[in-house]
């Protein structure tokens, strides 16, 4: 079902952002920072409060719920359980959990509404019952479905033009817990113990080569928030570690580093995970990682107040990939839904054994910064000539900037630039370092400028790469703003 006009669109998107929290419960109205006005102010909702006497707030609730009444039964059971309703608690139908079916988080009230449809279905009086969609098909395509059916009815009074939200008029409501904060970044990713080992030159086979070795933390994604933080942004980390010696060594790390680490989910009986770096002397690296299956990000650890506050009220969120299956494409499922919605690095590493299914959410992300082979891994069903060609093709899909990075290089494609920045010169071959540093650069350039960049911001977040030629742990080499800027002047003298 199509969008009809604005102002349905307007409450559907509200509608989805309030269900991806908590649901449409009254006392969440007054502490969310989703702008509800829109909804307030609907005719229908302001003659429900005239002539019961109720604030509008408290009006809003039996008016969505009288409205959800008059849509087809499939419908009514998926706005019920998503905006968490309570239809079935005056009238509980028999083996129904409604704890569960009206759950605090969005995901598990979409499975429990998928895993009983039927009986449901049966509970309205349907006879011939519908086939149960997938979570999935339920979260991308139902739910859209039902919300702009329902936007349509509570916006029937077309004499009516939904308000631009005044400052002094907005009502905000804030999750528990969350506060906007400025120049805010959420960084997705890893966190791990790097085993640095320092060679003059990789061994051959028969061989055993001399060197050197240290333990600190690091993993793509702390890397970023670290170089992020140490540009000035305030930054959050959703990871996981373990419960061990390890765990509690990277969450102290990034607590010095003023990175924000009660989005880390610490798994207990669980090792935090590894990875072997061996590094020669010029910069380049072989990697091992070891993980324990059981420390790991999954989807469902998305849907908590915490996750969604961050990302809402976040400037730009970085994302990579080294989390399972799953865990990206809702990152970014959220993101789409989000008004205002954050500008959204991805940074396609490690690349992913499918890329395409990532291709459904490509238009929400605004810069892909990878390597030429981590571009060309995300089109692994055709061959690209060139990285202008990956970066074309990336583009048509959706994404909105292609950066590629190429040792201490970086080429820009998008819809307005077309450049290629070359004019810093590294002492090694590469630093492993590199691509976080730009990424967290291009970041804090994004919060700096309200998300219009111009070629000057690139070449200073190119230069944020020289810094990082320090053969040890990455994260203590990610540089500060005023040497950023000393690597970009010493390049104009150049």
């Amino acid at each position: 079902m199509a969008p009809q006009n604005p102002r349905t669109i307007a409450i559907r998107d509200i509608l989805t952002r309030l269900c991806t929290y908590y649901g449409l419960r009254p006392e969440r109205l007054g502490n969310t920072e989703i702008d509800v006005t829109s909804l307030l102010e609907l005719p229908i909702v302001r003659q429900h409060a005239q002539r019961t006497g109720l604030p509008a707030g408290e009006s809003l609730l039996p008016v969505v719920r009288e409205t959800v009444r008059q849509l087809p039964p499939t419908d009514r059971l998926i706005a019920d359980s998503a905006l968490a309703l309570g239809l079935f608690r005056d009238n509980p139908p028999d083996g129904v959990d409604l704890a569960r079916l009206y759950a605090d988080n969005l995901g598990p009230r979409r499975g429990y509404l998928v895993e009983h449809w039927r009986r449901l279905h049966e509970a309205l009086g349907v006879d011939r019952v519908p086939e149960a969609p997938t979570v999935k098909r339920l979260r991308t395509s139902s739910e859209g479905d039902t919300f702009t059916a329902l936007a349509d009815l509570l916006t029937a009074d077309t004499g009516y033009v939904i308000p631009q939200a005044m400052p002094s008029g907005k009502i905000l409501v804030s999750l528990p817990d969350s506060v906007r904060r400025p120049k805010s970044v959420t960084v997705v990713g890893d966190a791990v113990i790097d085993h640095l080992y320092r060679v003059d030159g990789f061994p051959a086979a028969d061989r055993a080569a001399r060197g050197s070795f240290t333990r600190p933390p690091g993993g793509k994604g702390l890397n970023r928030a670290v170089a992020a933080a140490r540009l000035g942004l305030e930054v959050a980390l959703v990871s996981a570690v373990g419960n061990d010696k390890d765990g509690a060594e990277i969450i102290g790390f990034l607590t010095n580093e003023n990175v924000r680490c009660d989005l880390v989910k610490i798994v207990d009986g669980g090792r935090s995970p590894v990875t072997a770096v061996i590094m020669d002397s010029s910069g380049e690296t072989r990697l091992i990682g070891c993980k324990d299956d059981r420390v790991k990000l999954d989807v469902t650890d998305l849907h908590t107040g915490g996750v969604h506050a961050a990302l809402a009220s976040s400037e730009v969120v970085l994302l990579t990939l080294e989390h399972p299956k799953g865990v990206a494409e809702q990152v970014l499922a959220m993101v789409r839904g989000m008004r205002p919605r954050p500008q959204v690095i991805v940074c396609p590493s490690p690349s992913p054994a499918v890329p395409q299914d990532l291709y459904q959410y490509l238009e929400v992300v605004d810069y892909l910064v990878g390597s030429p082979a981590e571009l060309e891994a995300m089109l692994p069903v055709v061959s690209t000539g060139s990285t202008e060609d990956s970066a074309q093709r990336l583009r048509g899909l959706g994404v909105r900037a292609v950066c590629a990075i190429d040792g201490f290089r970086c080429s820009v494609r998008s819809e307005r630039l077309n450049l290629d920045v070359g004019r810093f010169h590294g002492a090694l071959k590469n630093s492993p370092g590199a691509a976080a540093a730009f990424s967290a650069a291009l970041a804090c350039r994004l919060v700096e400028t309200g998300g219009e960049l111009a070629a000057k911001d690139f070449i200073w977040a190119t230069a944020a790469m020289i810094p990082t030629q320090k053969l040890g742990a990455v994260p203590r080499a990610m540089p500060d703003k005023d040497r950023i800027d000393d690597v970009v002047r010493l390049g104009n003298e150049q």
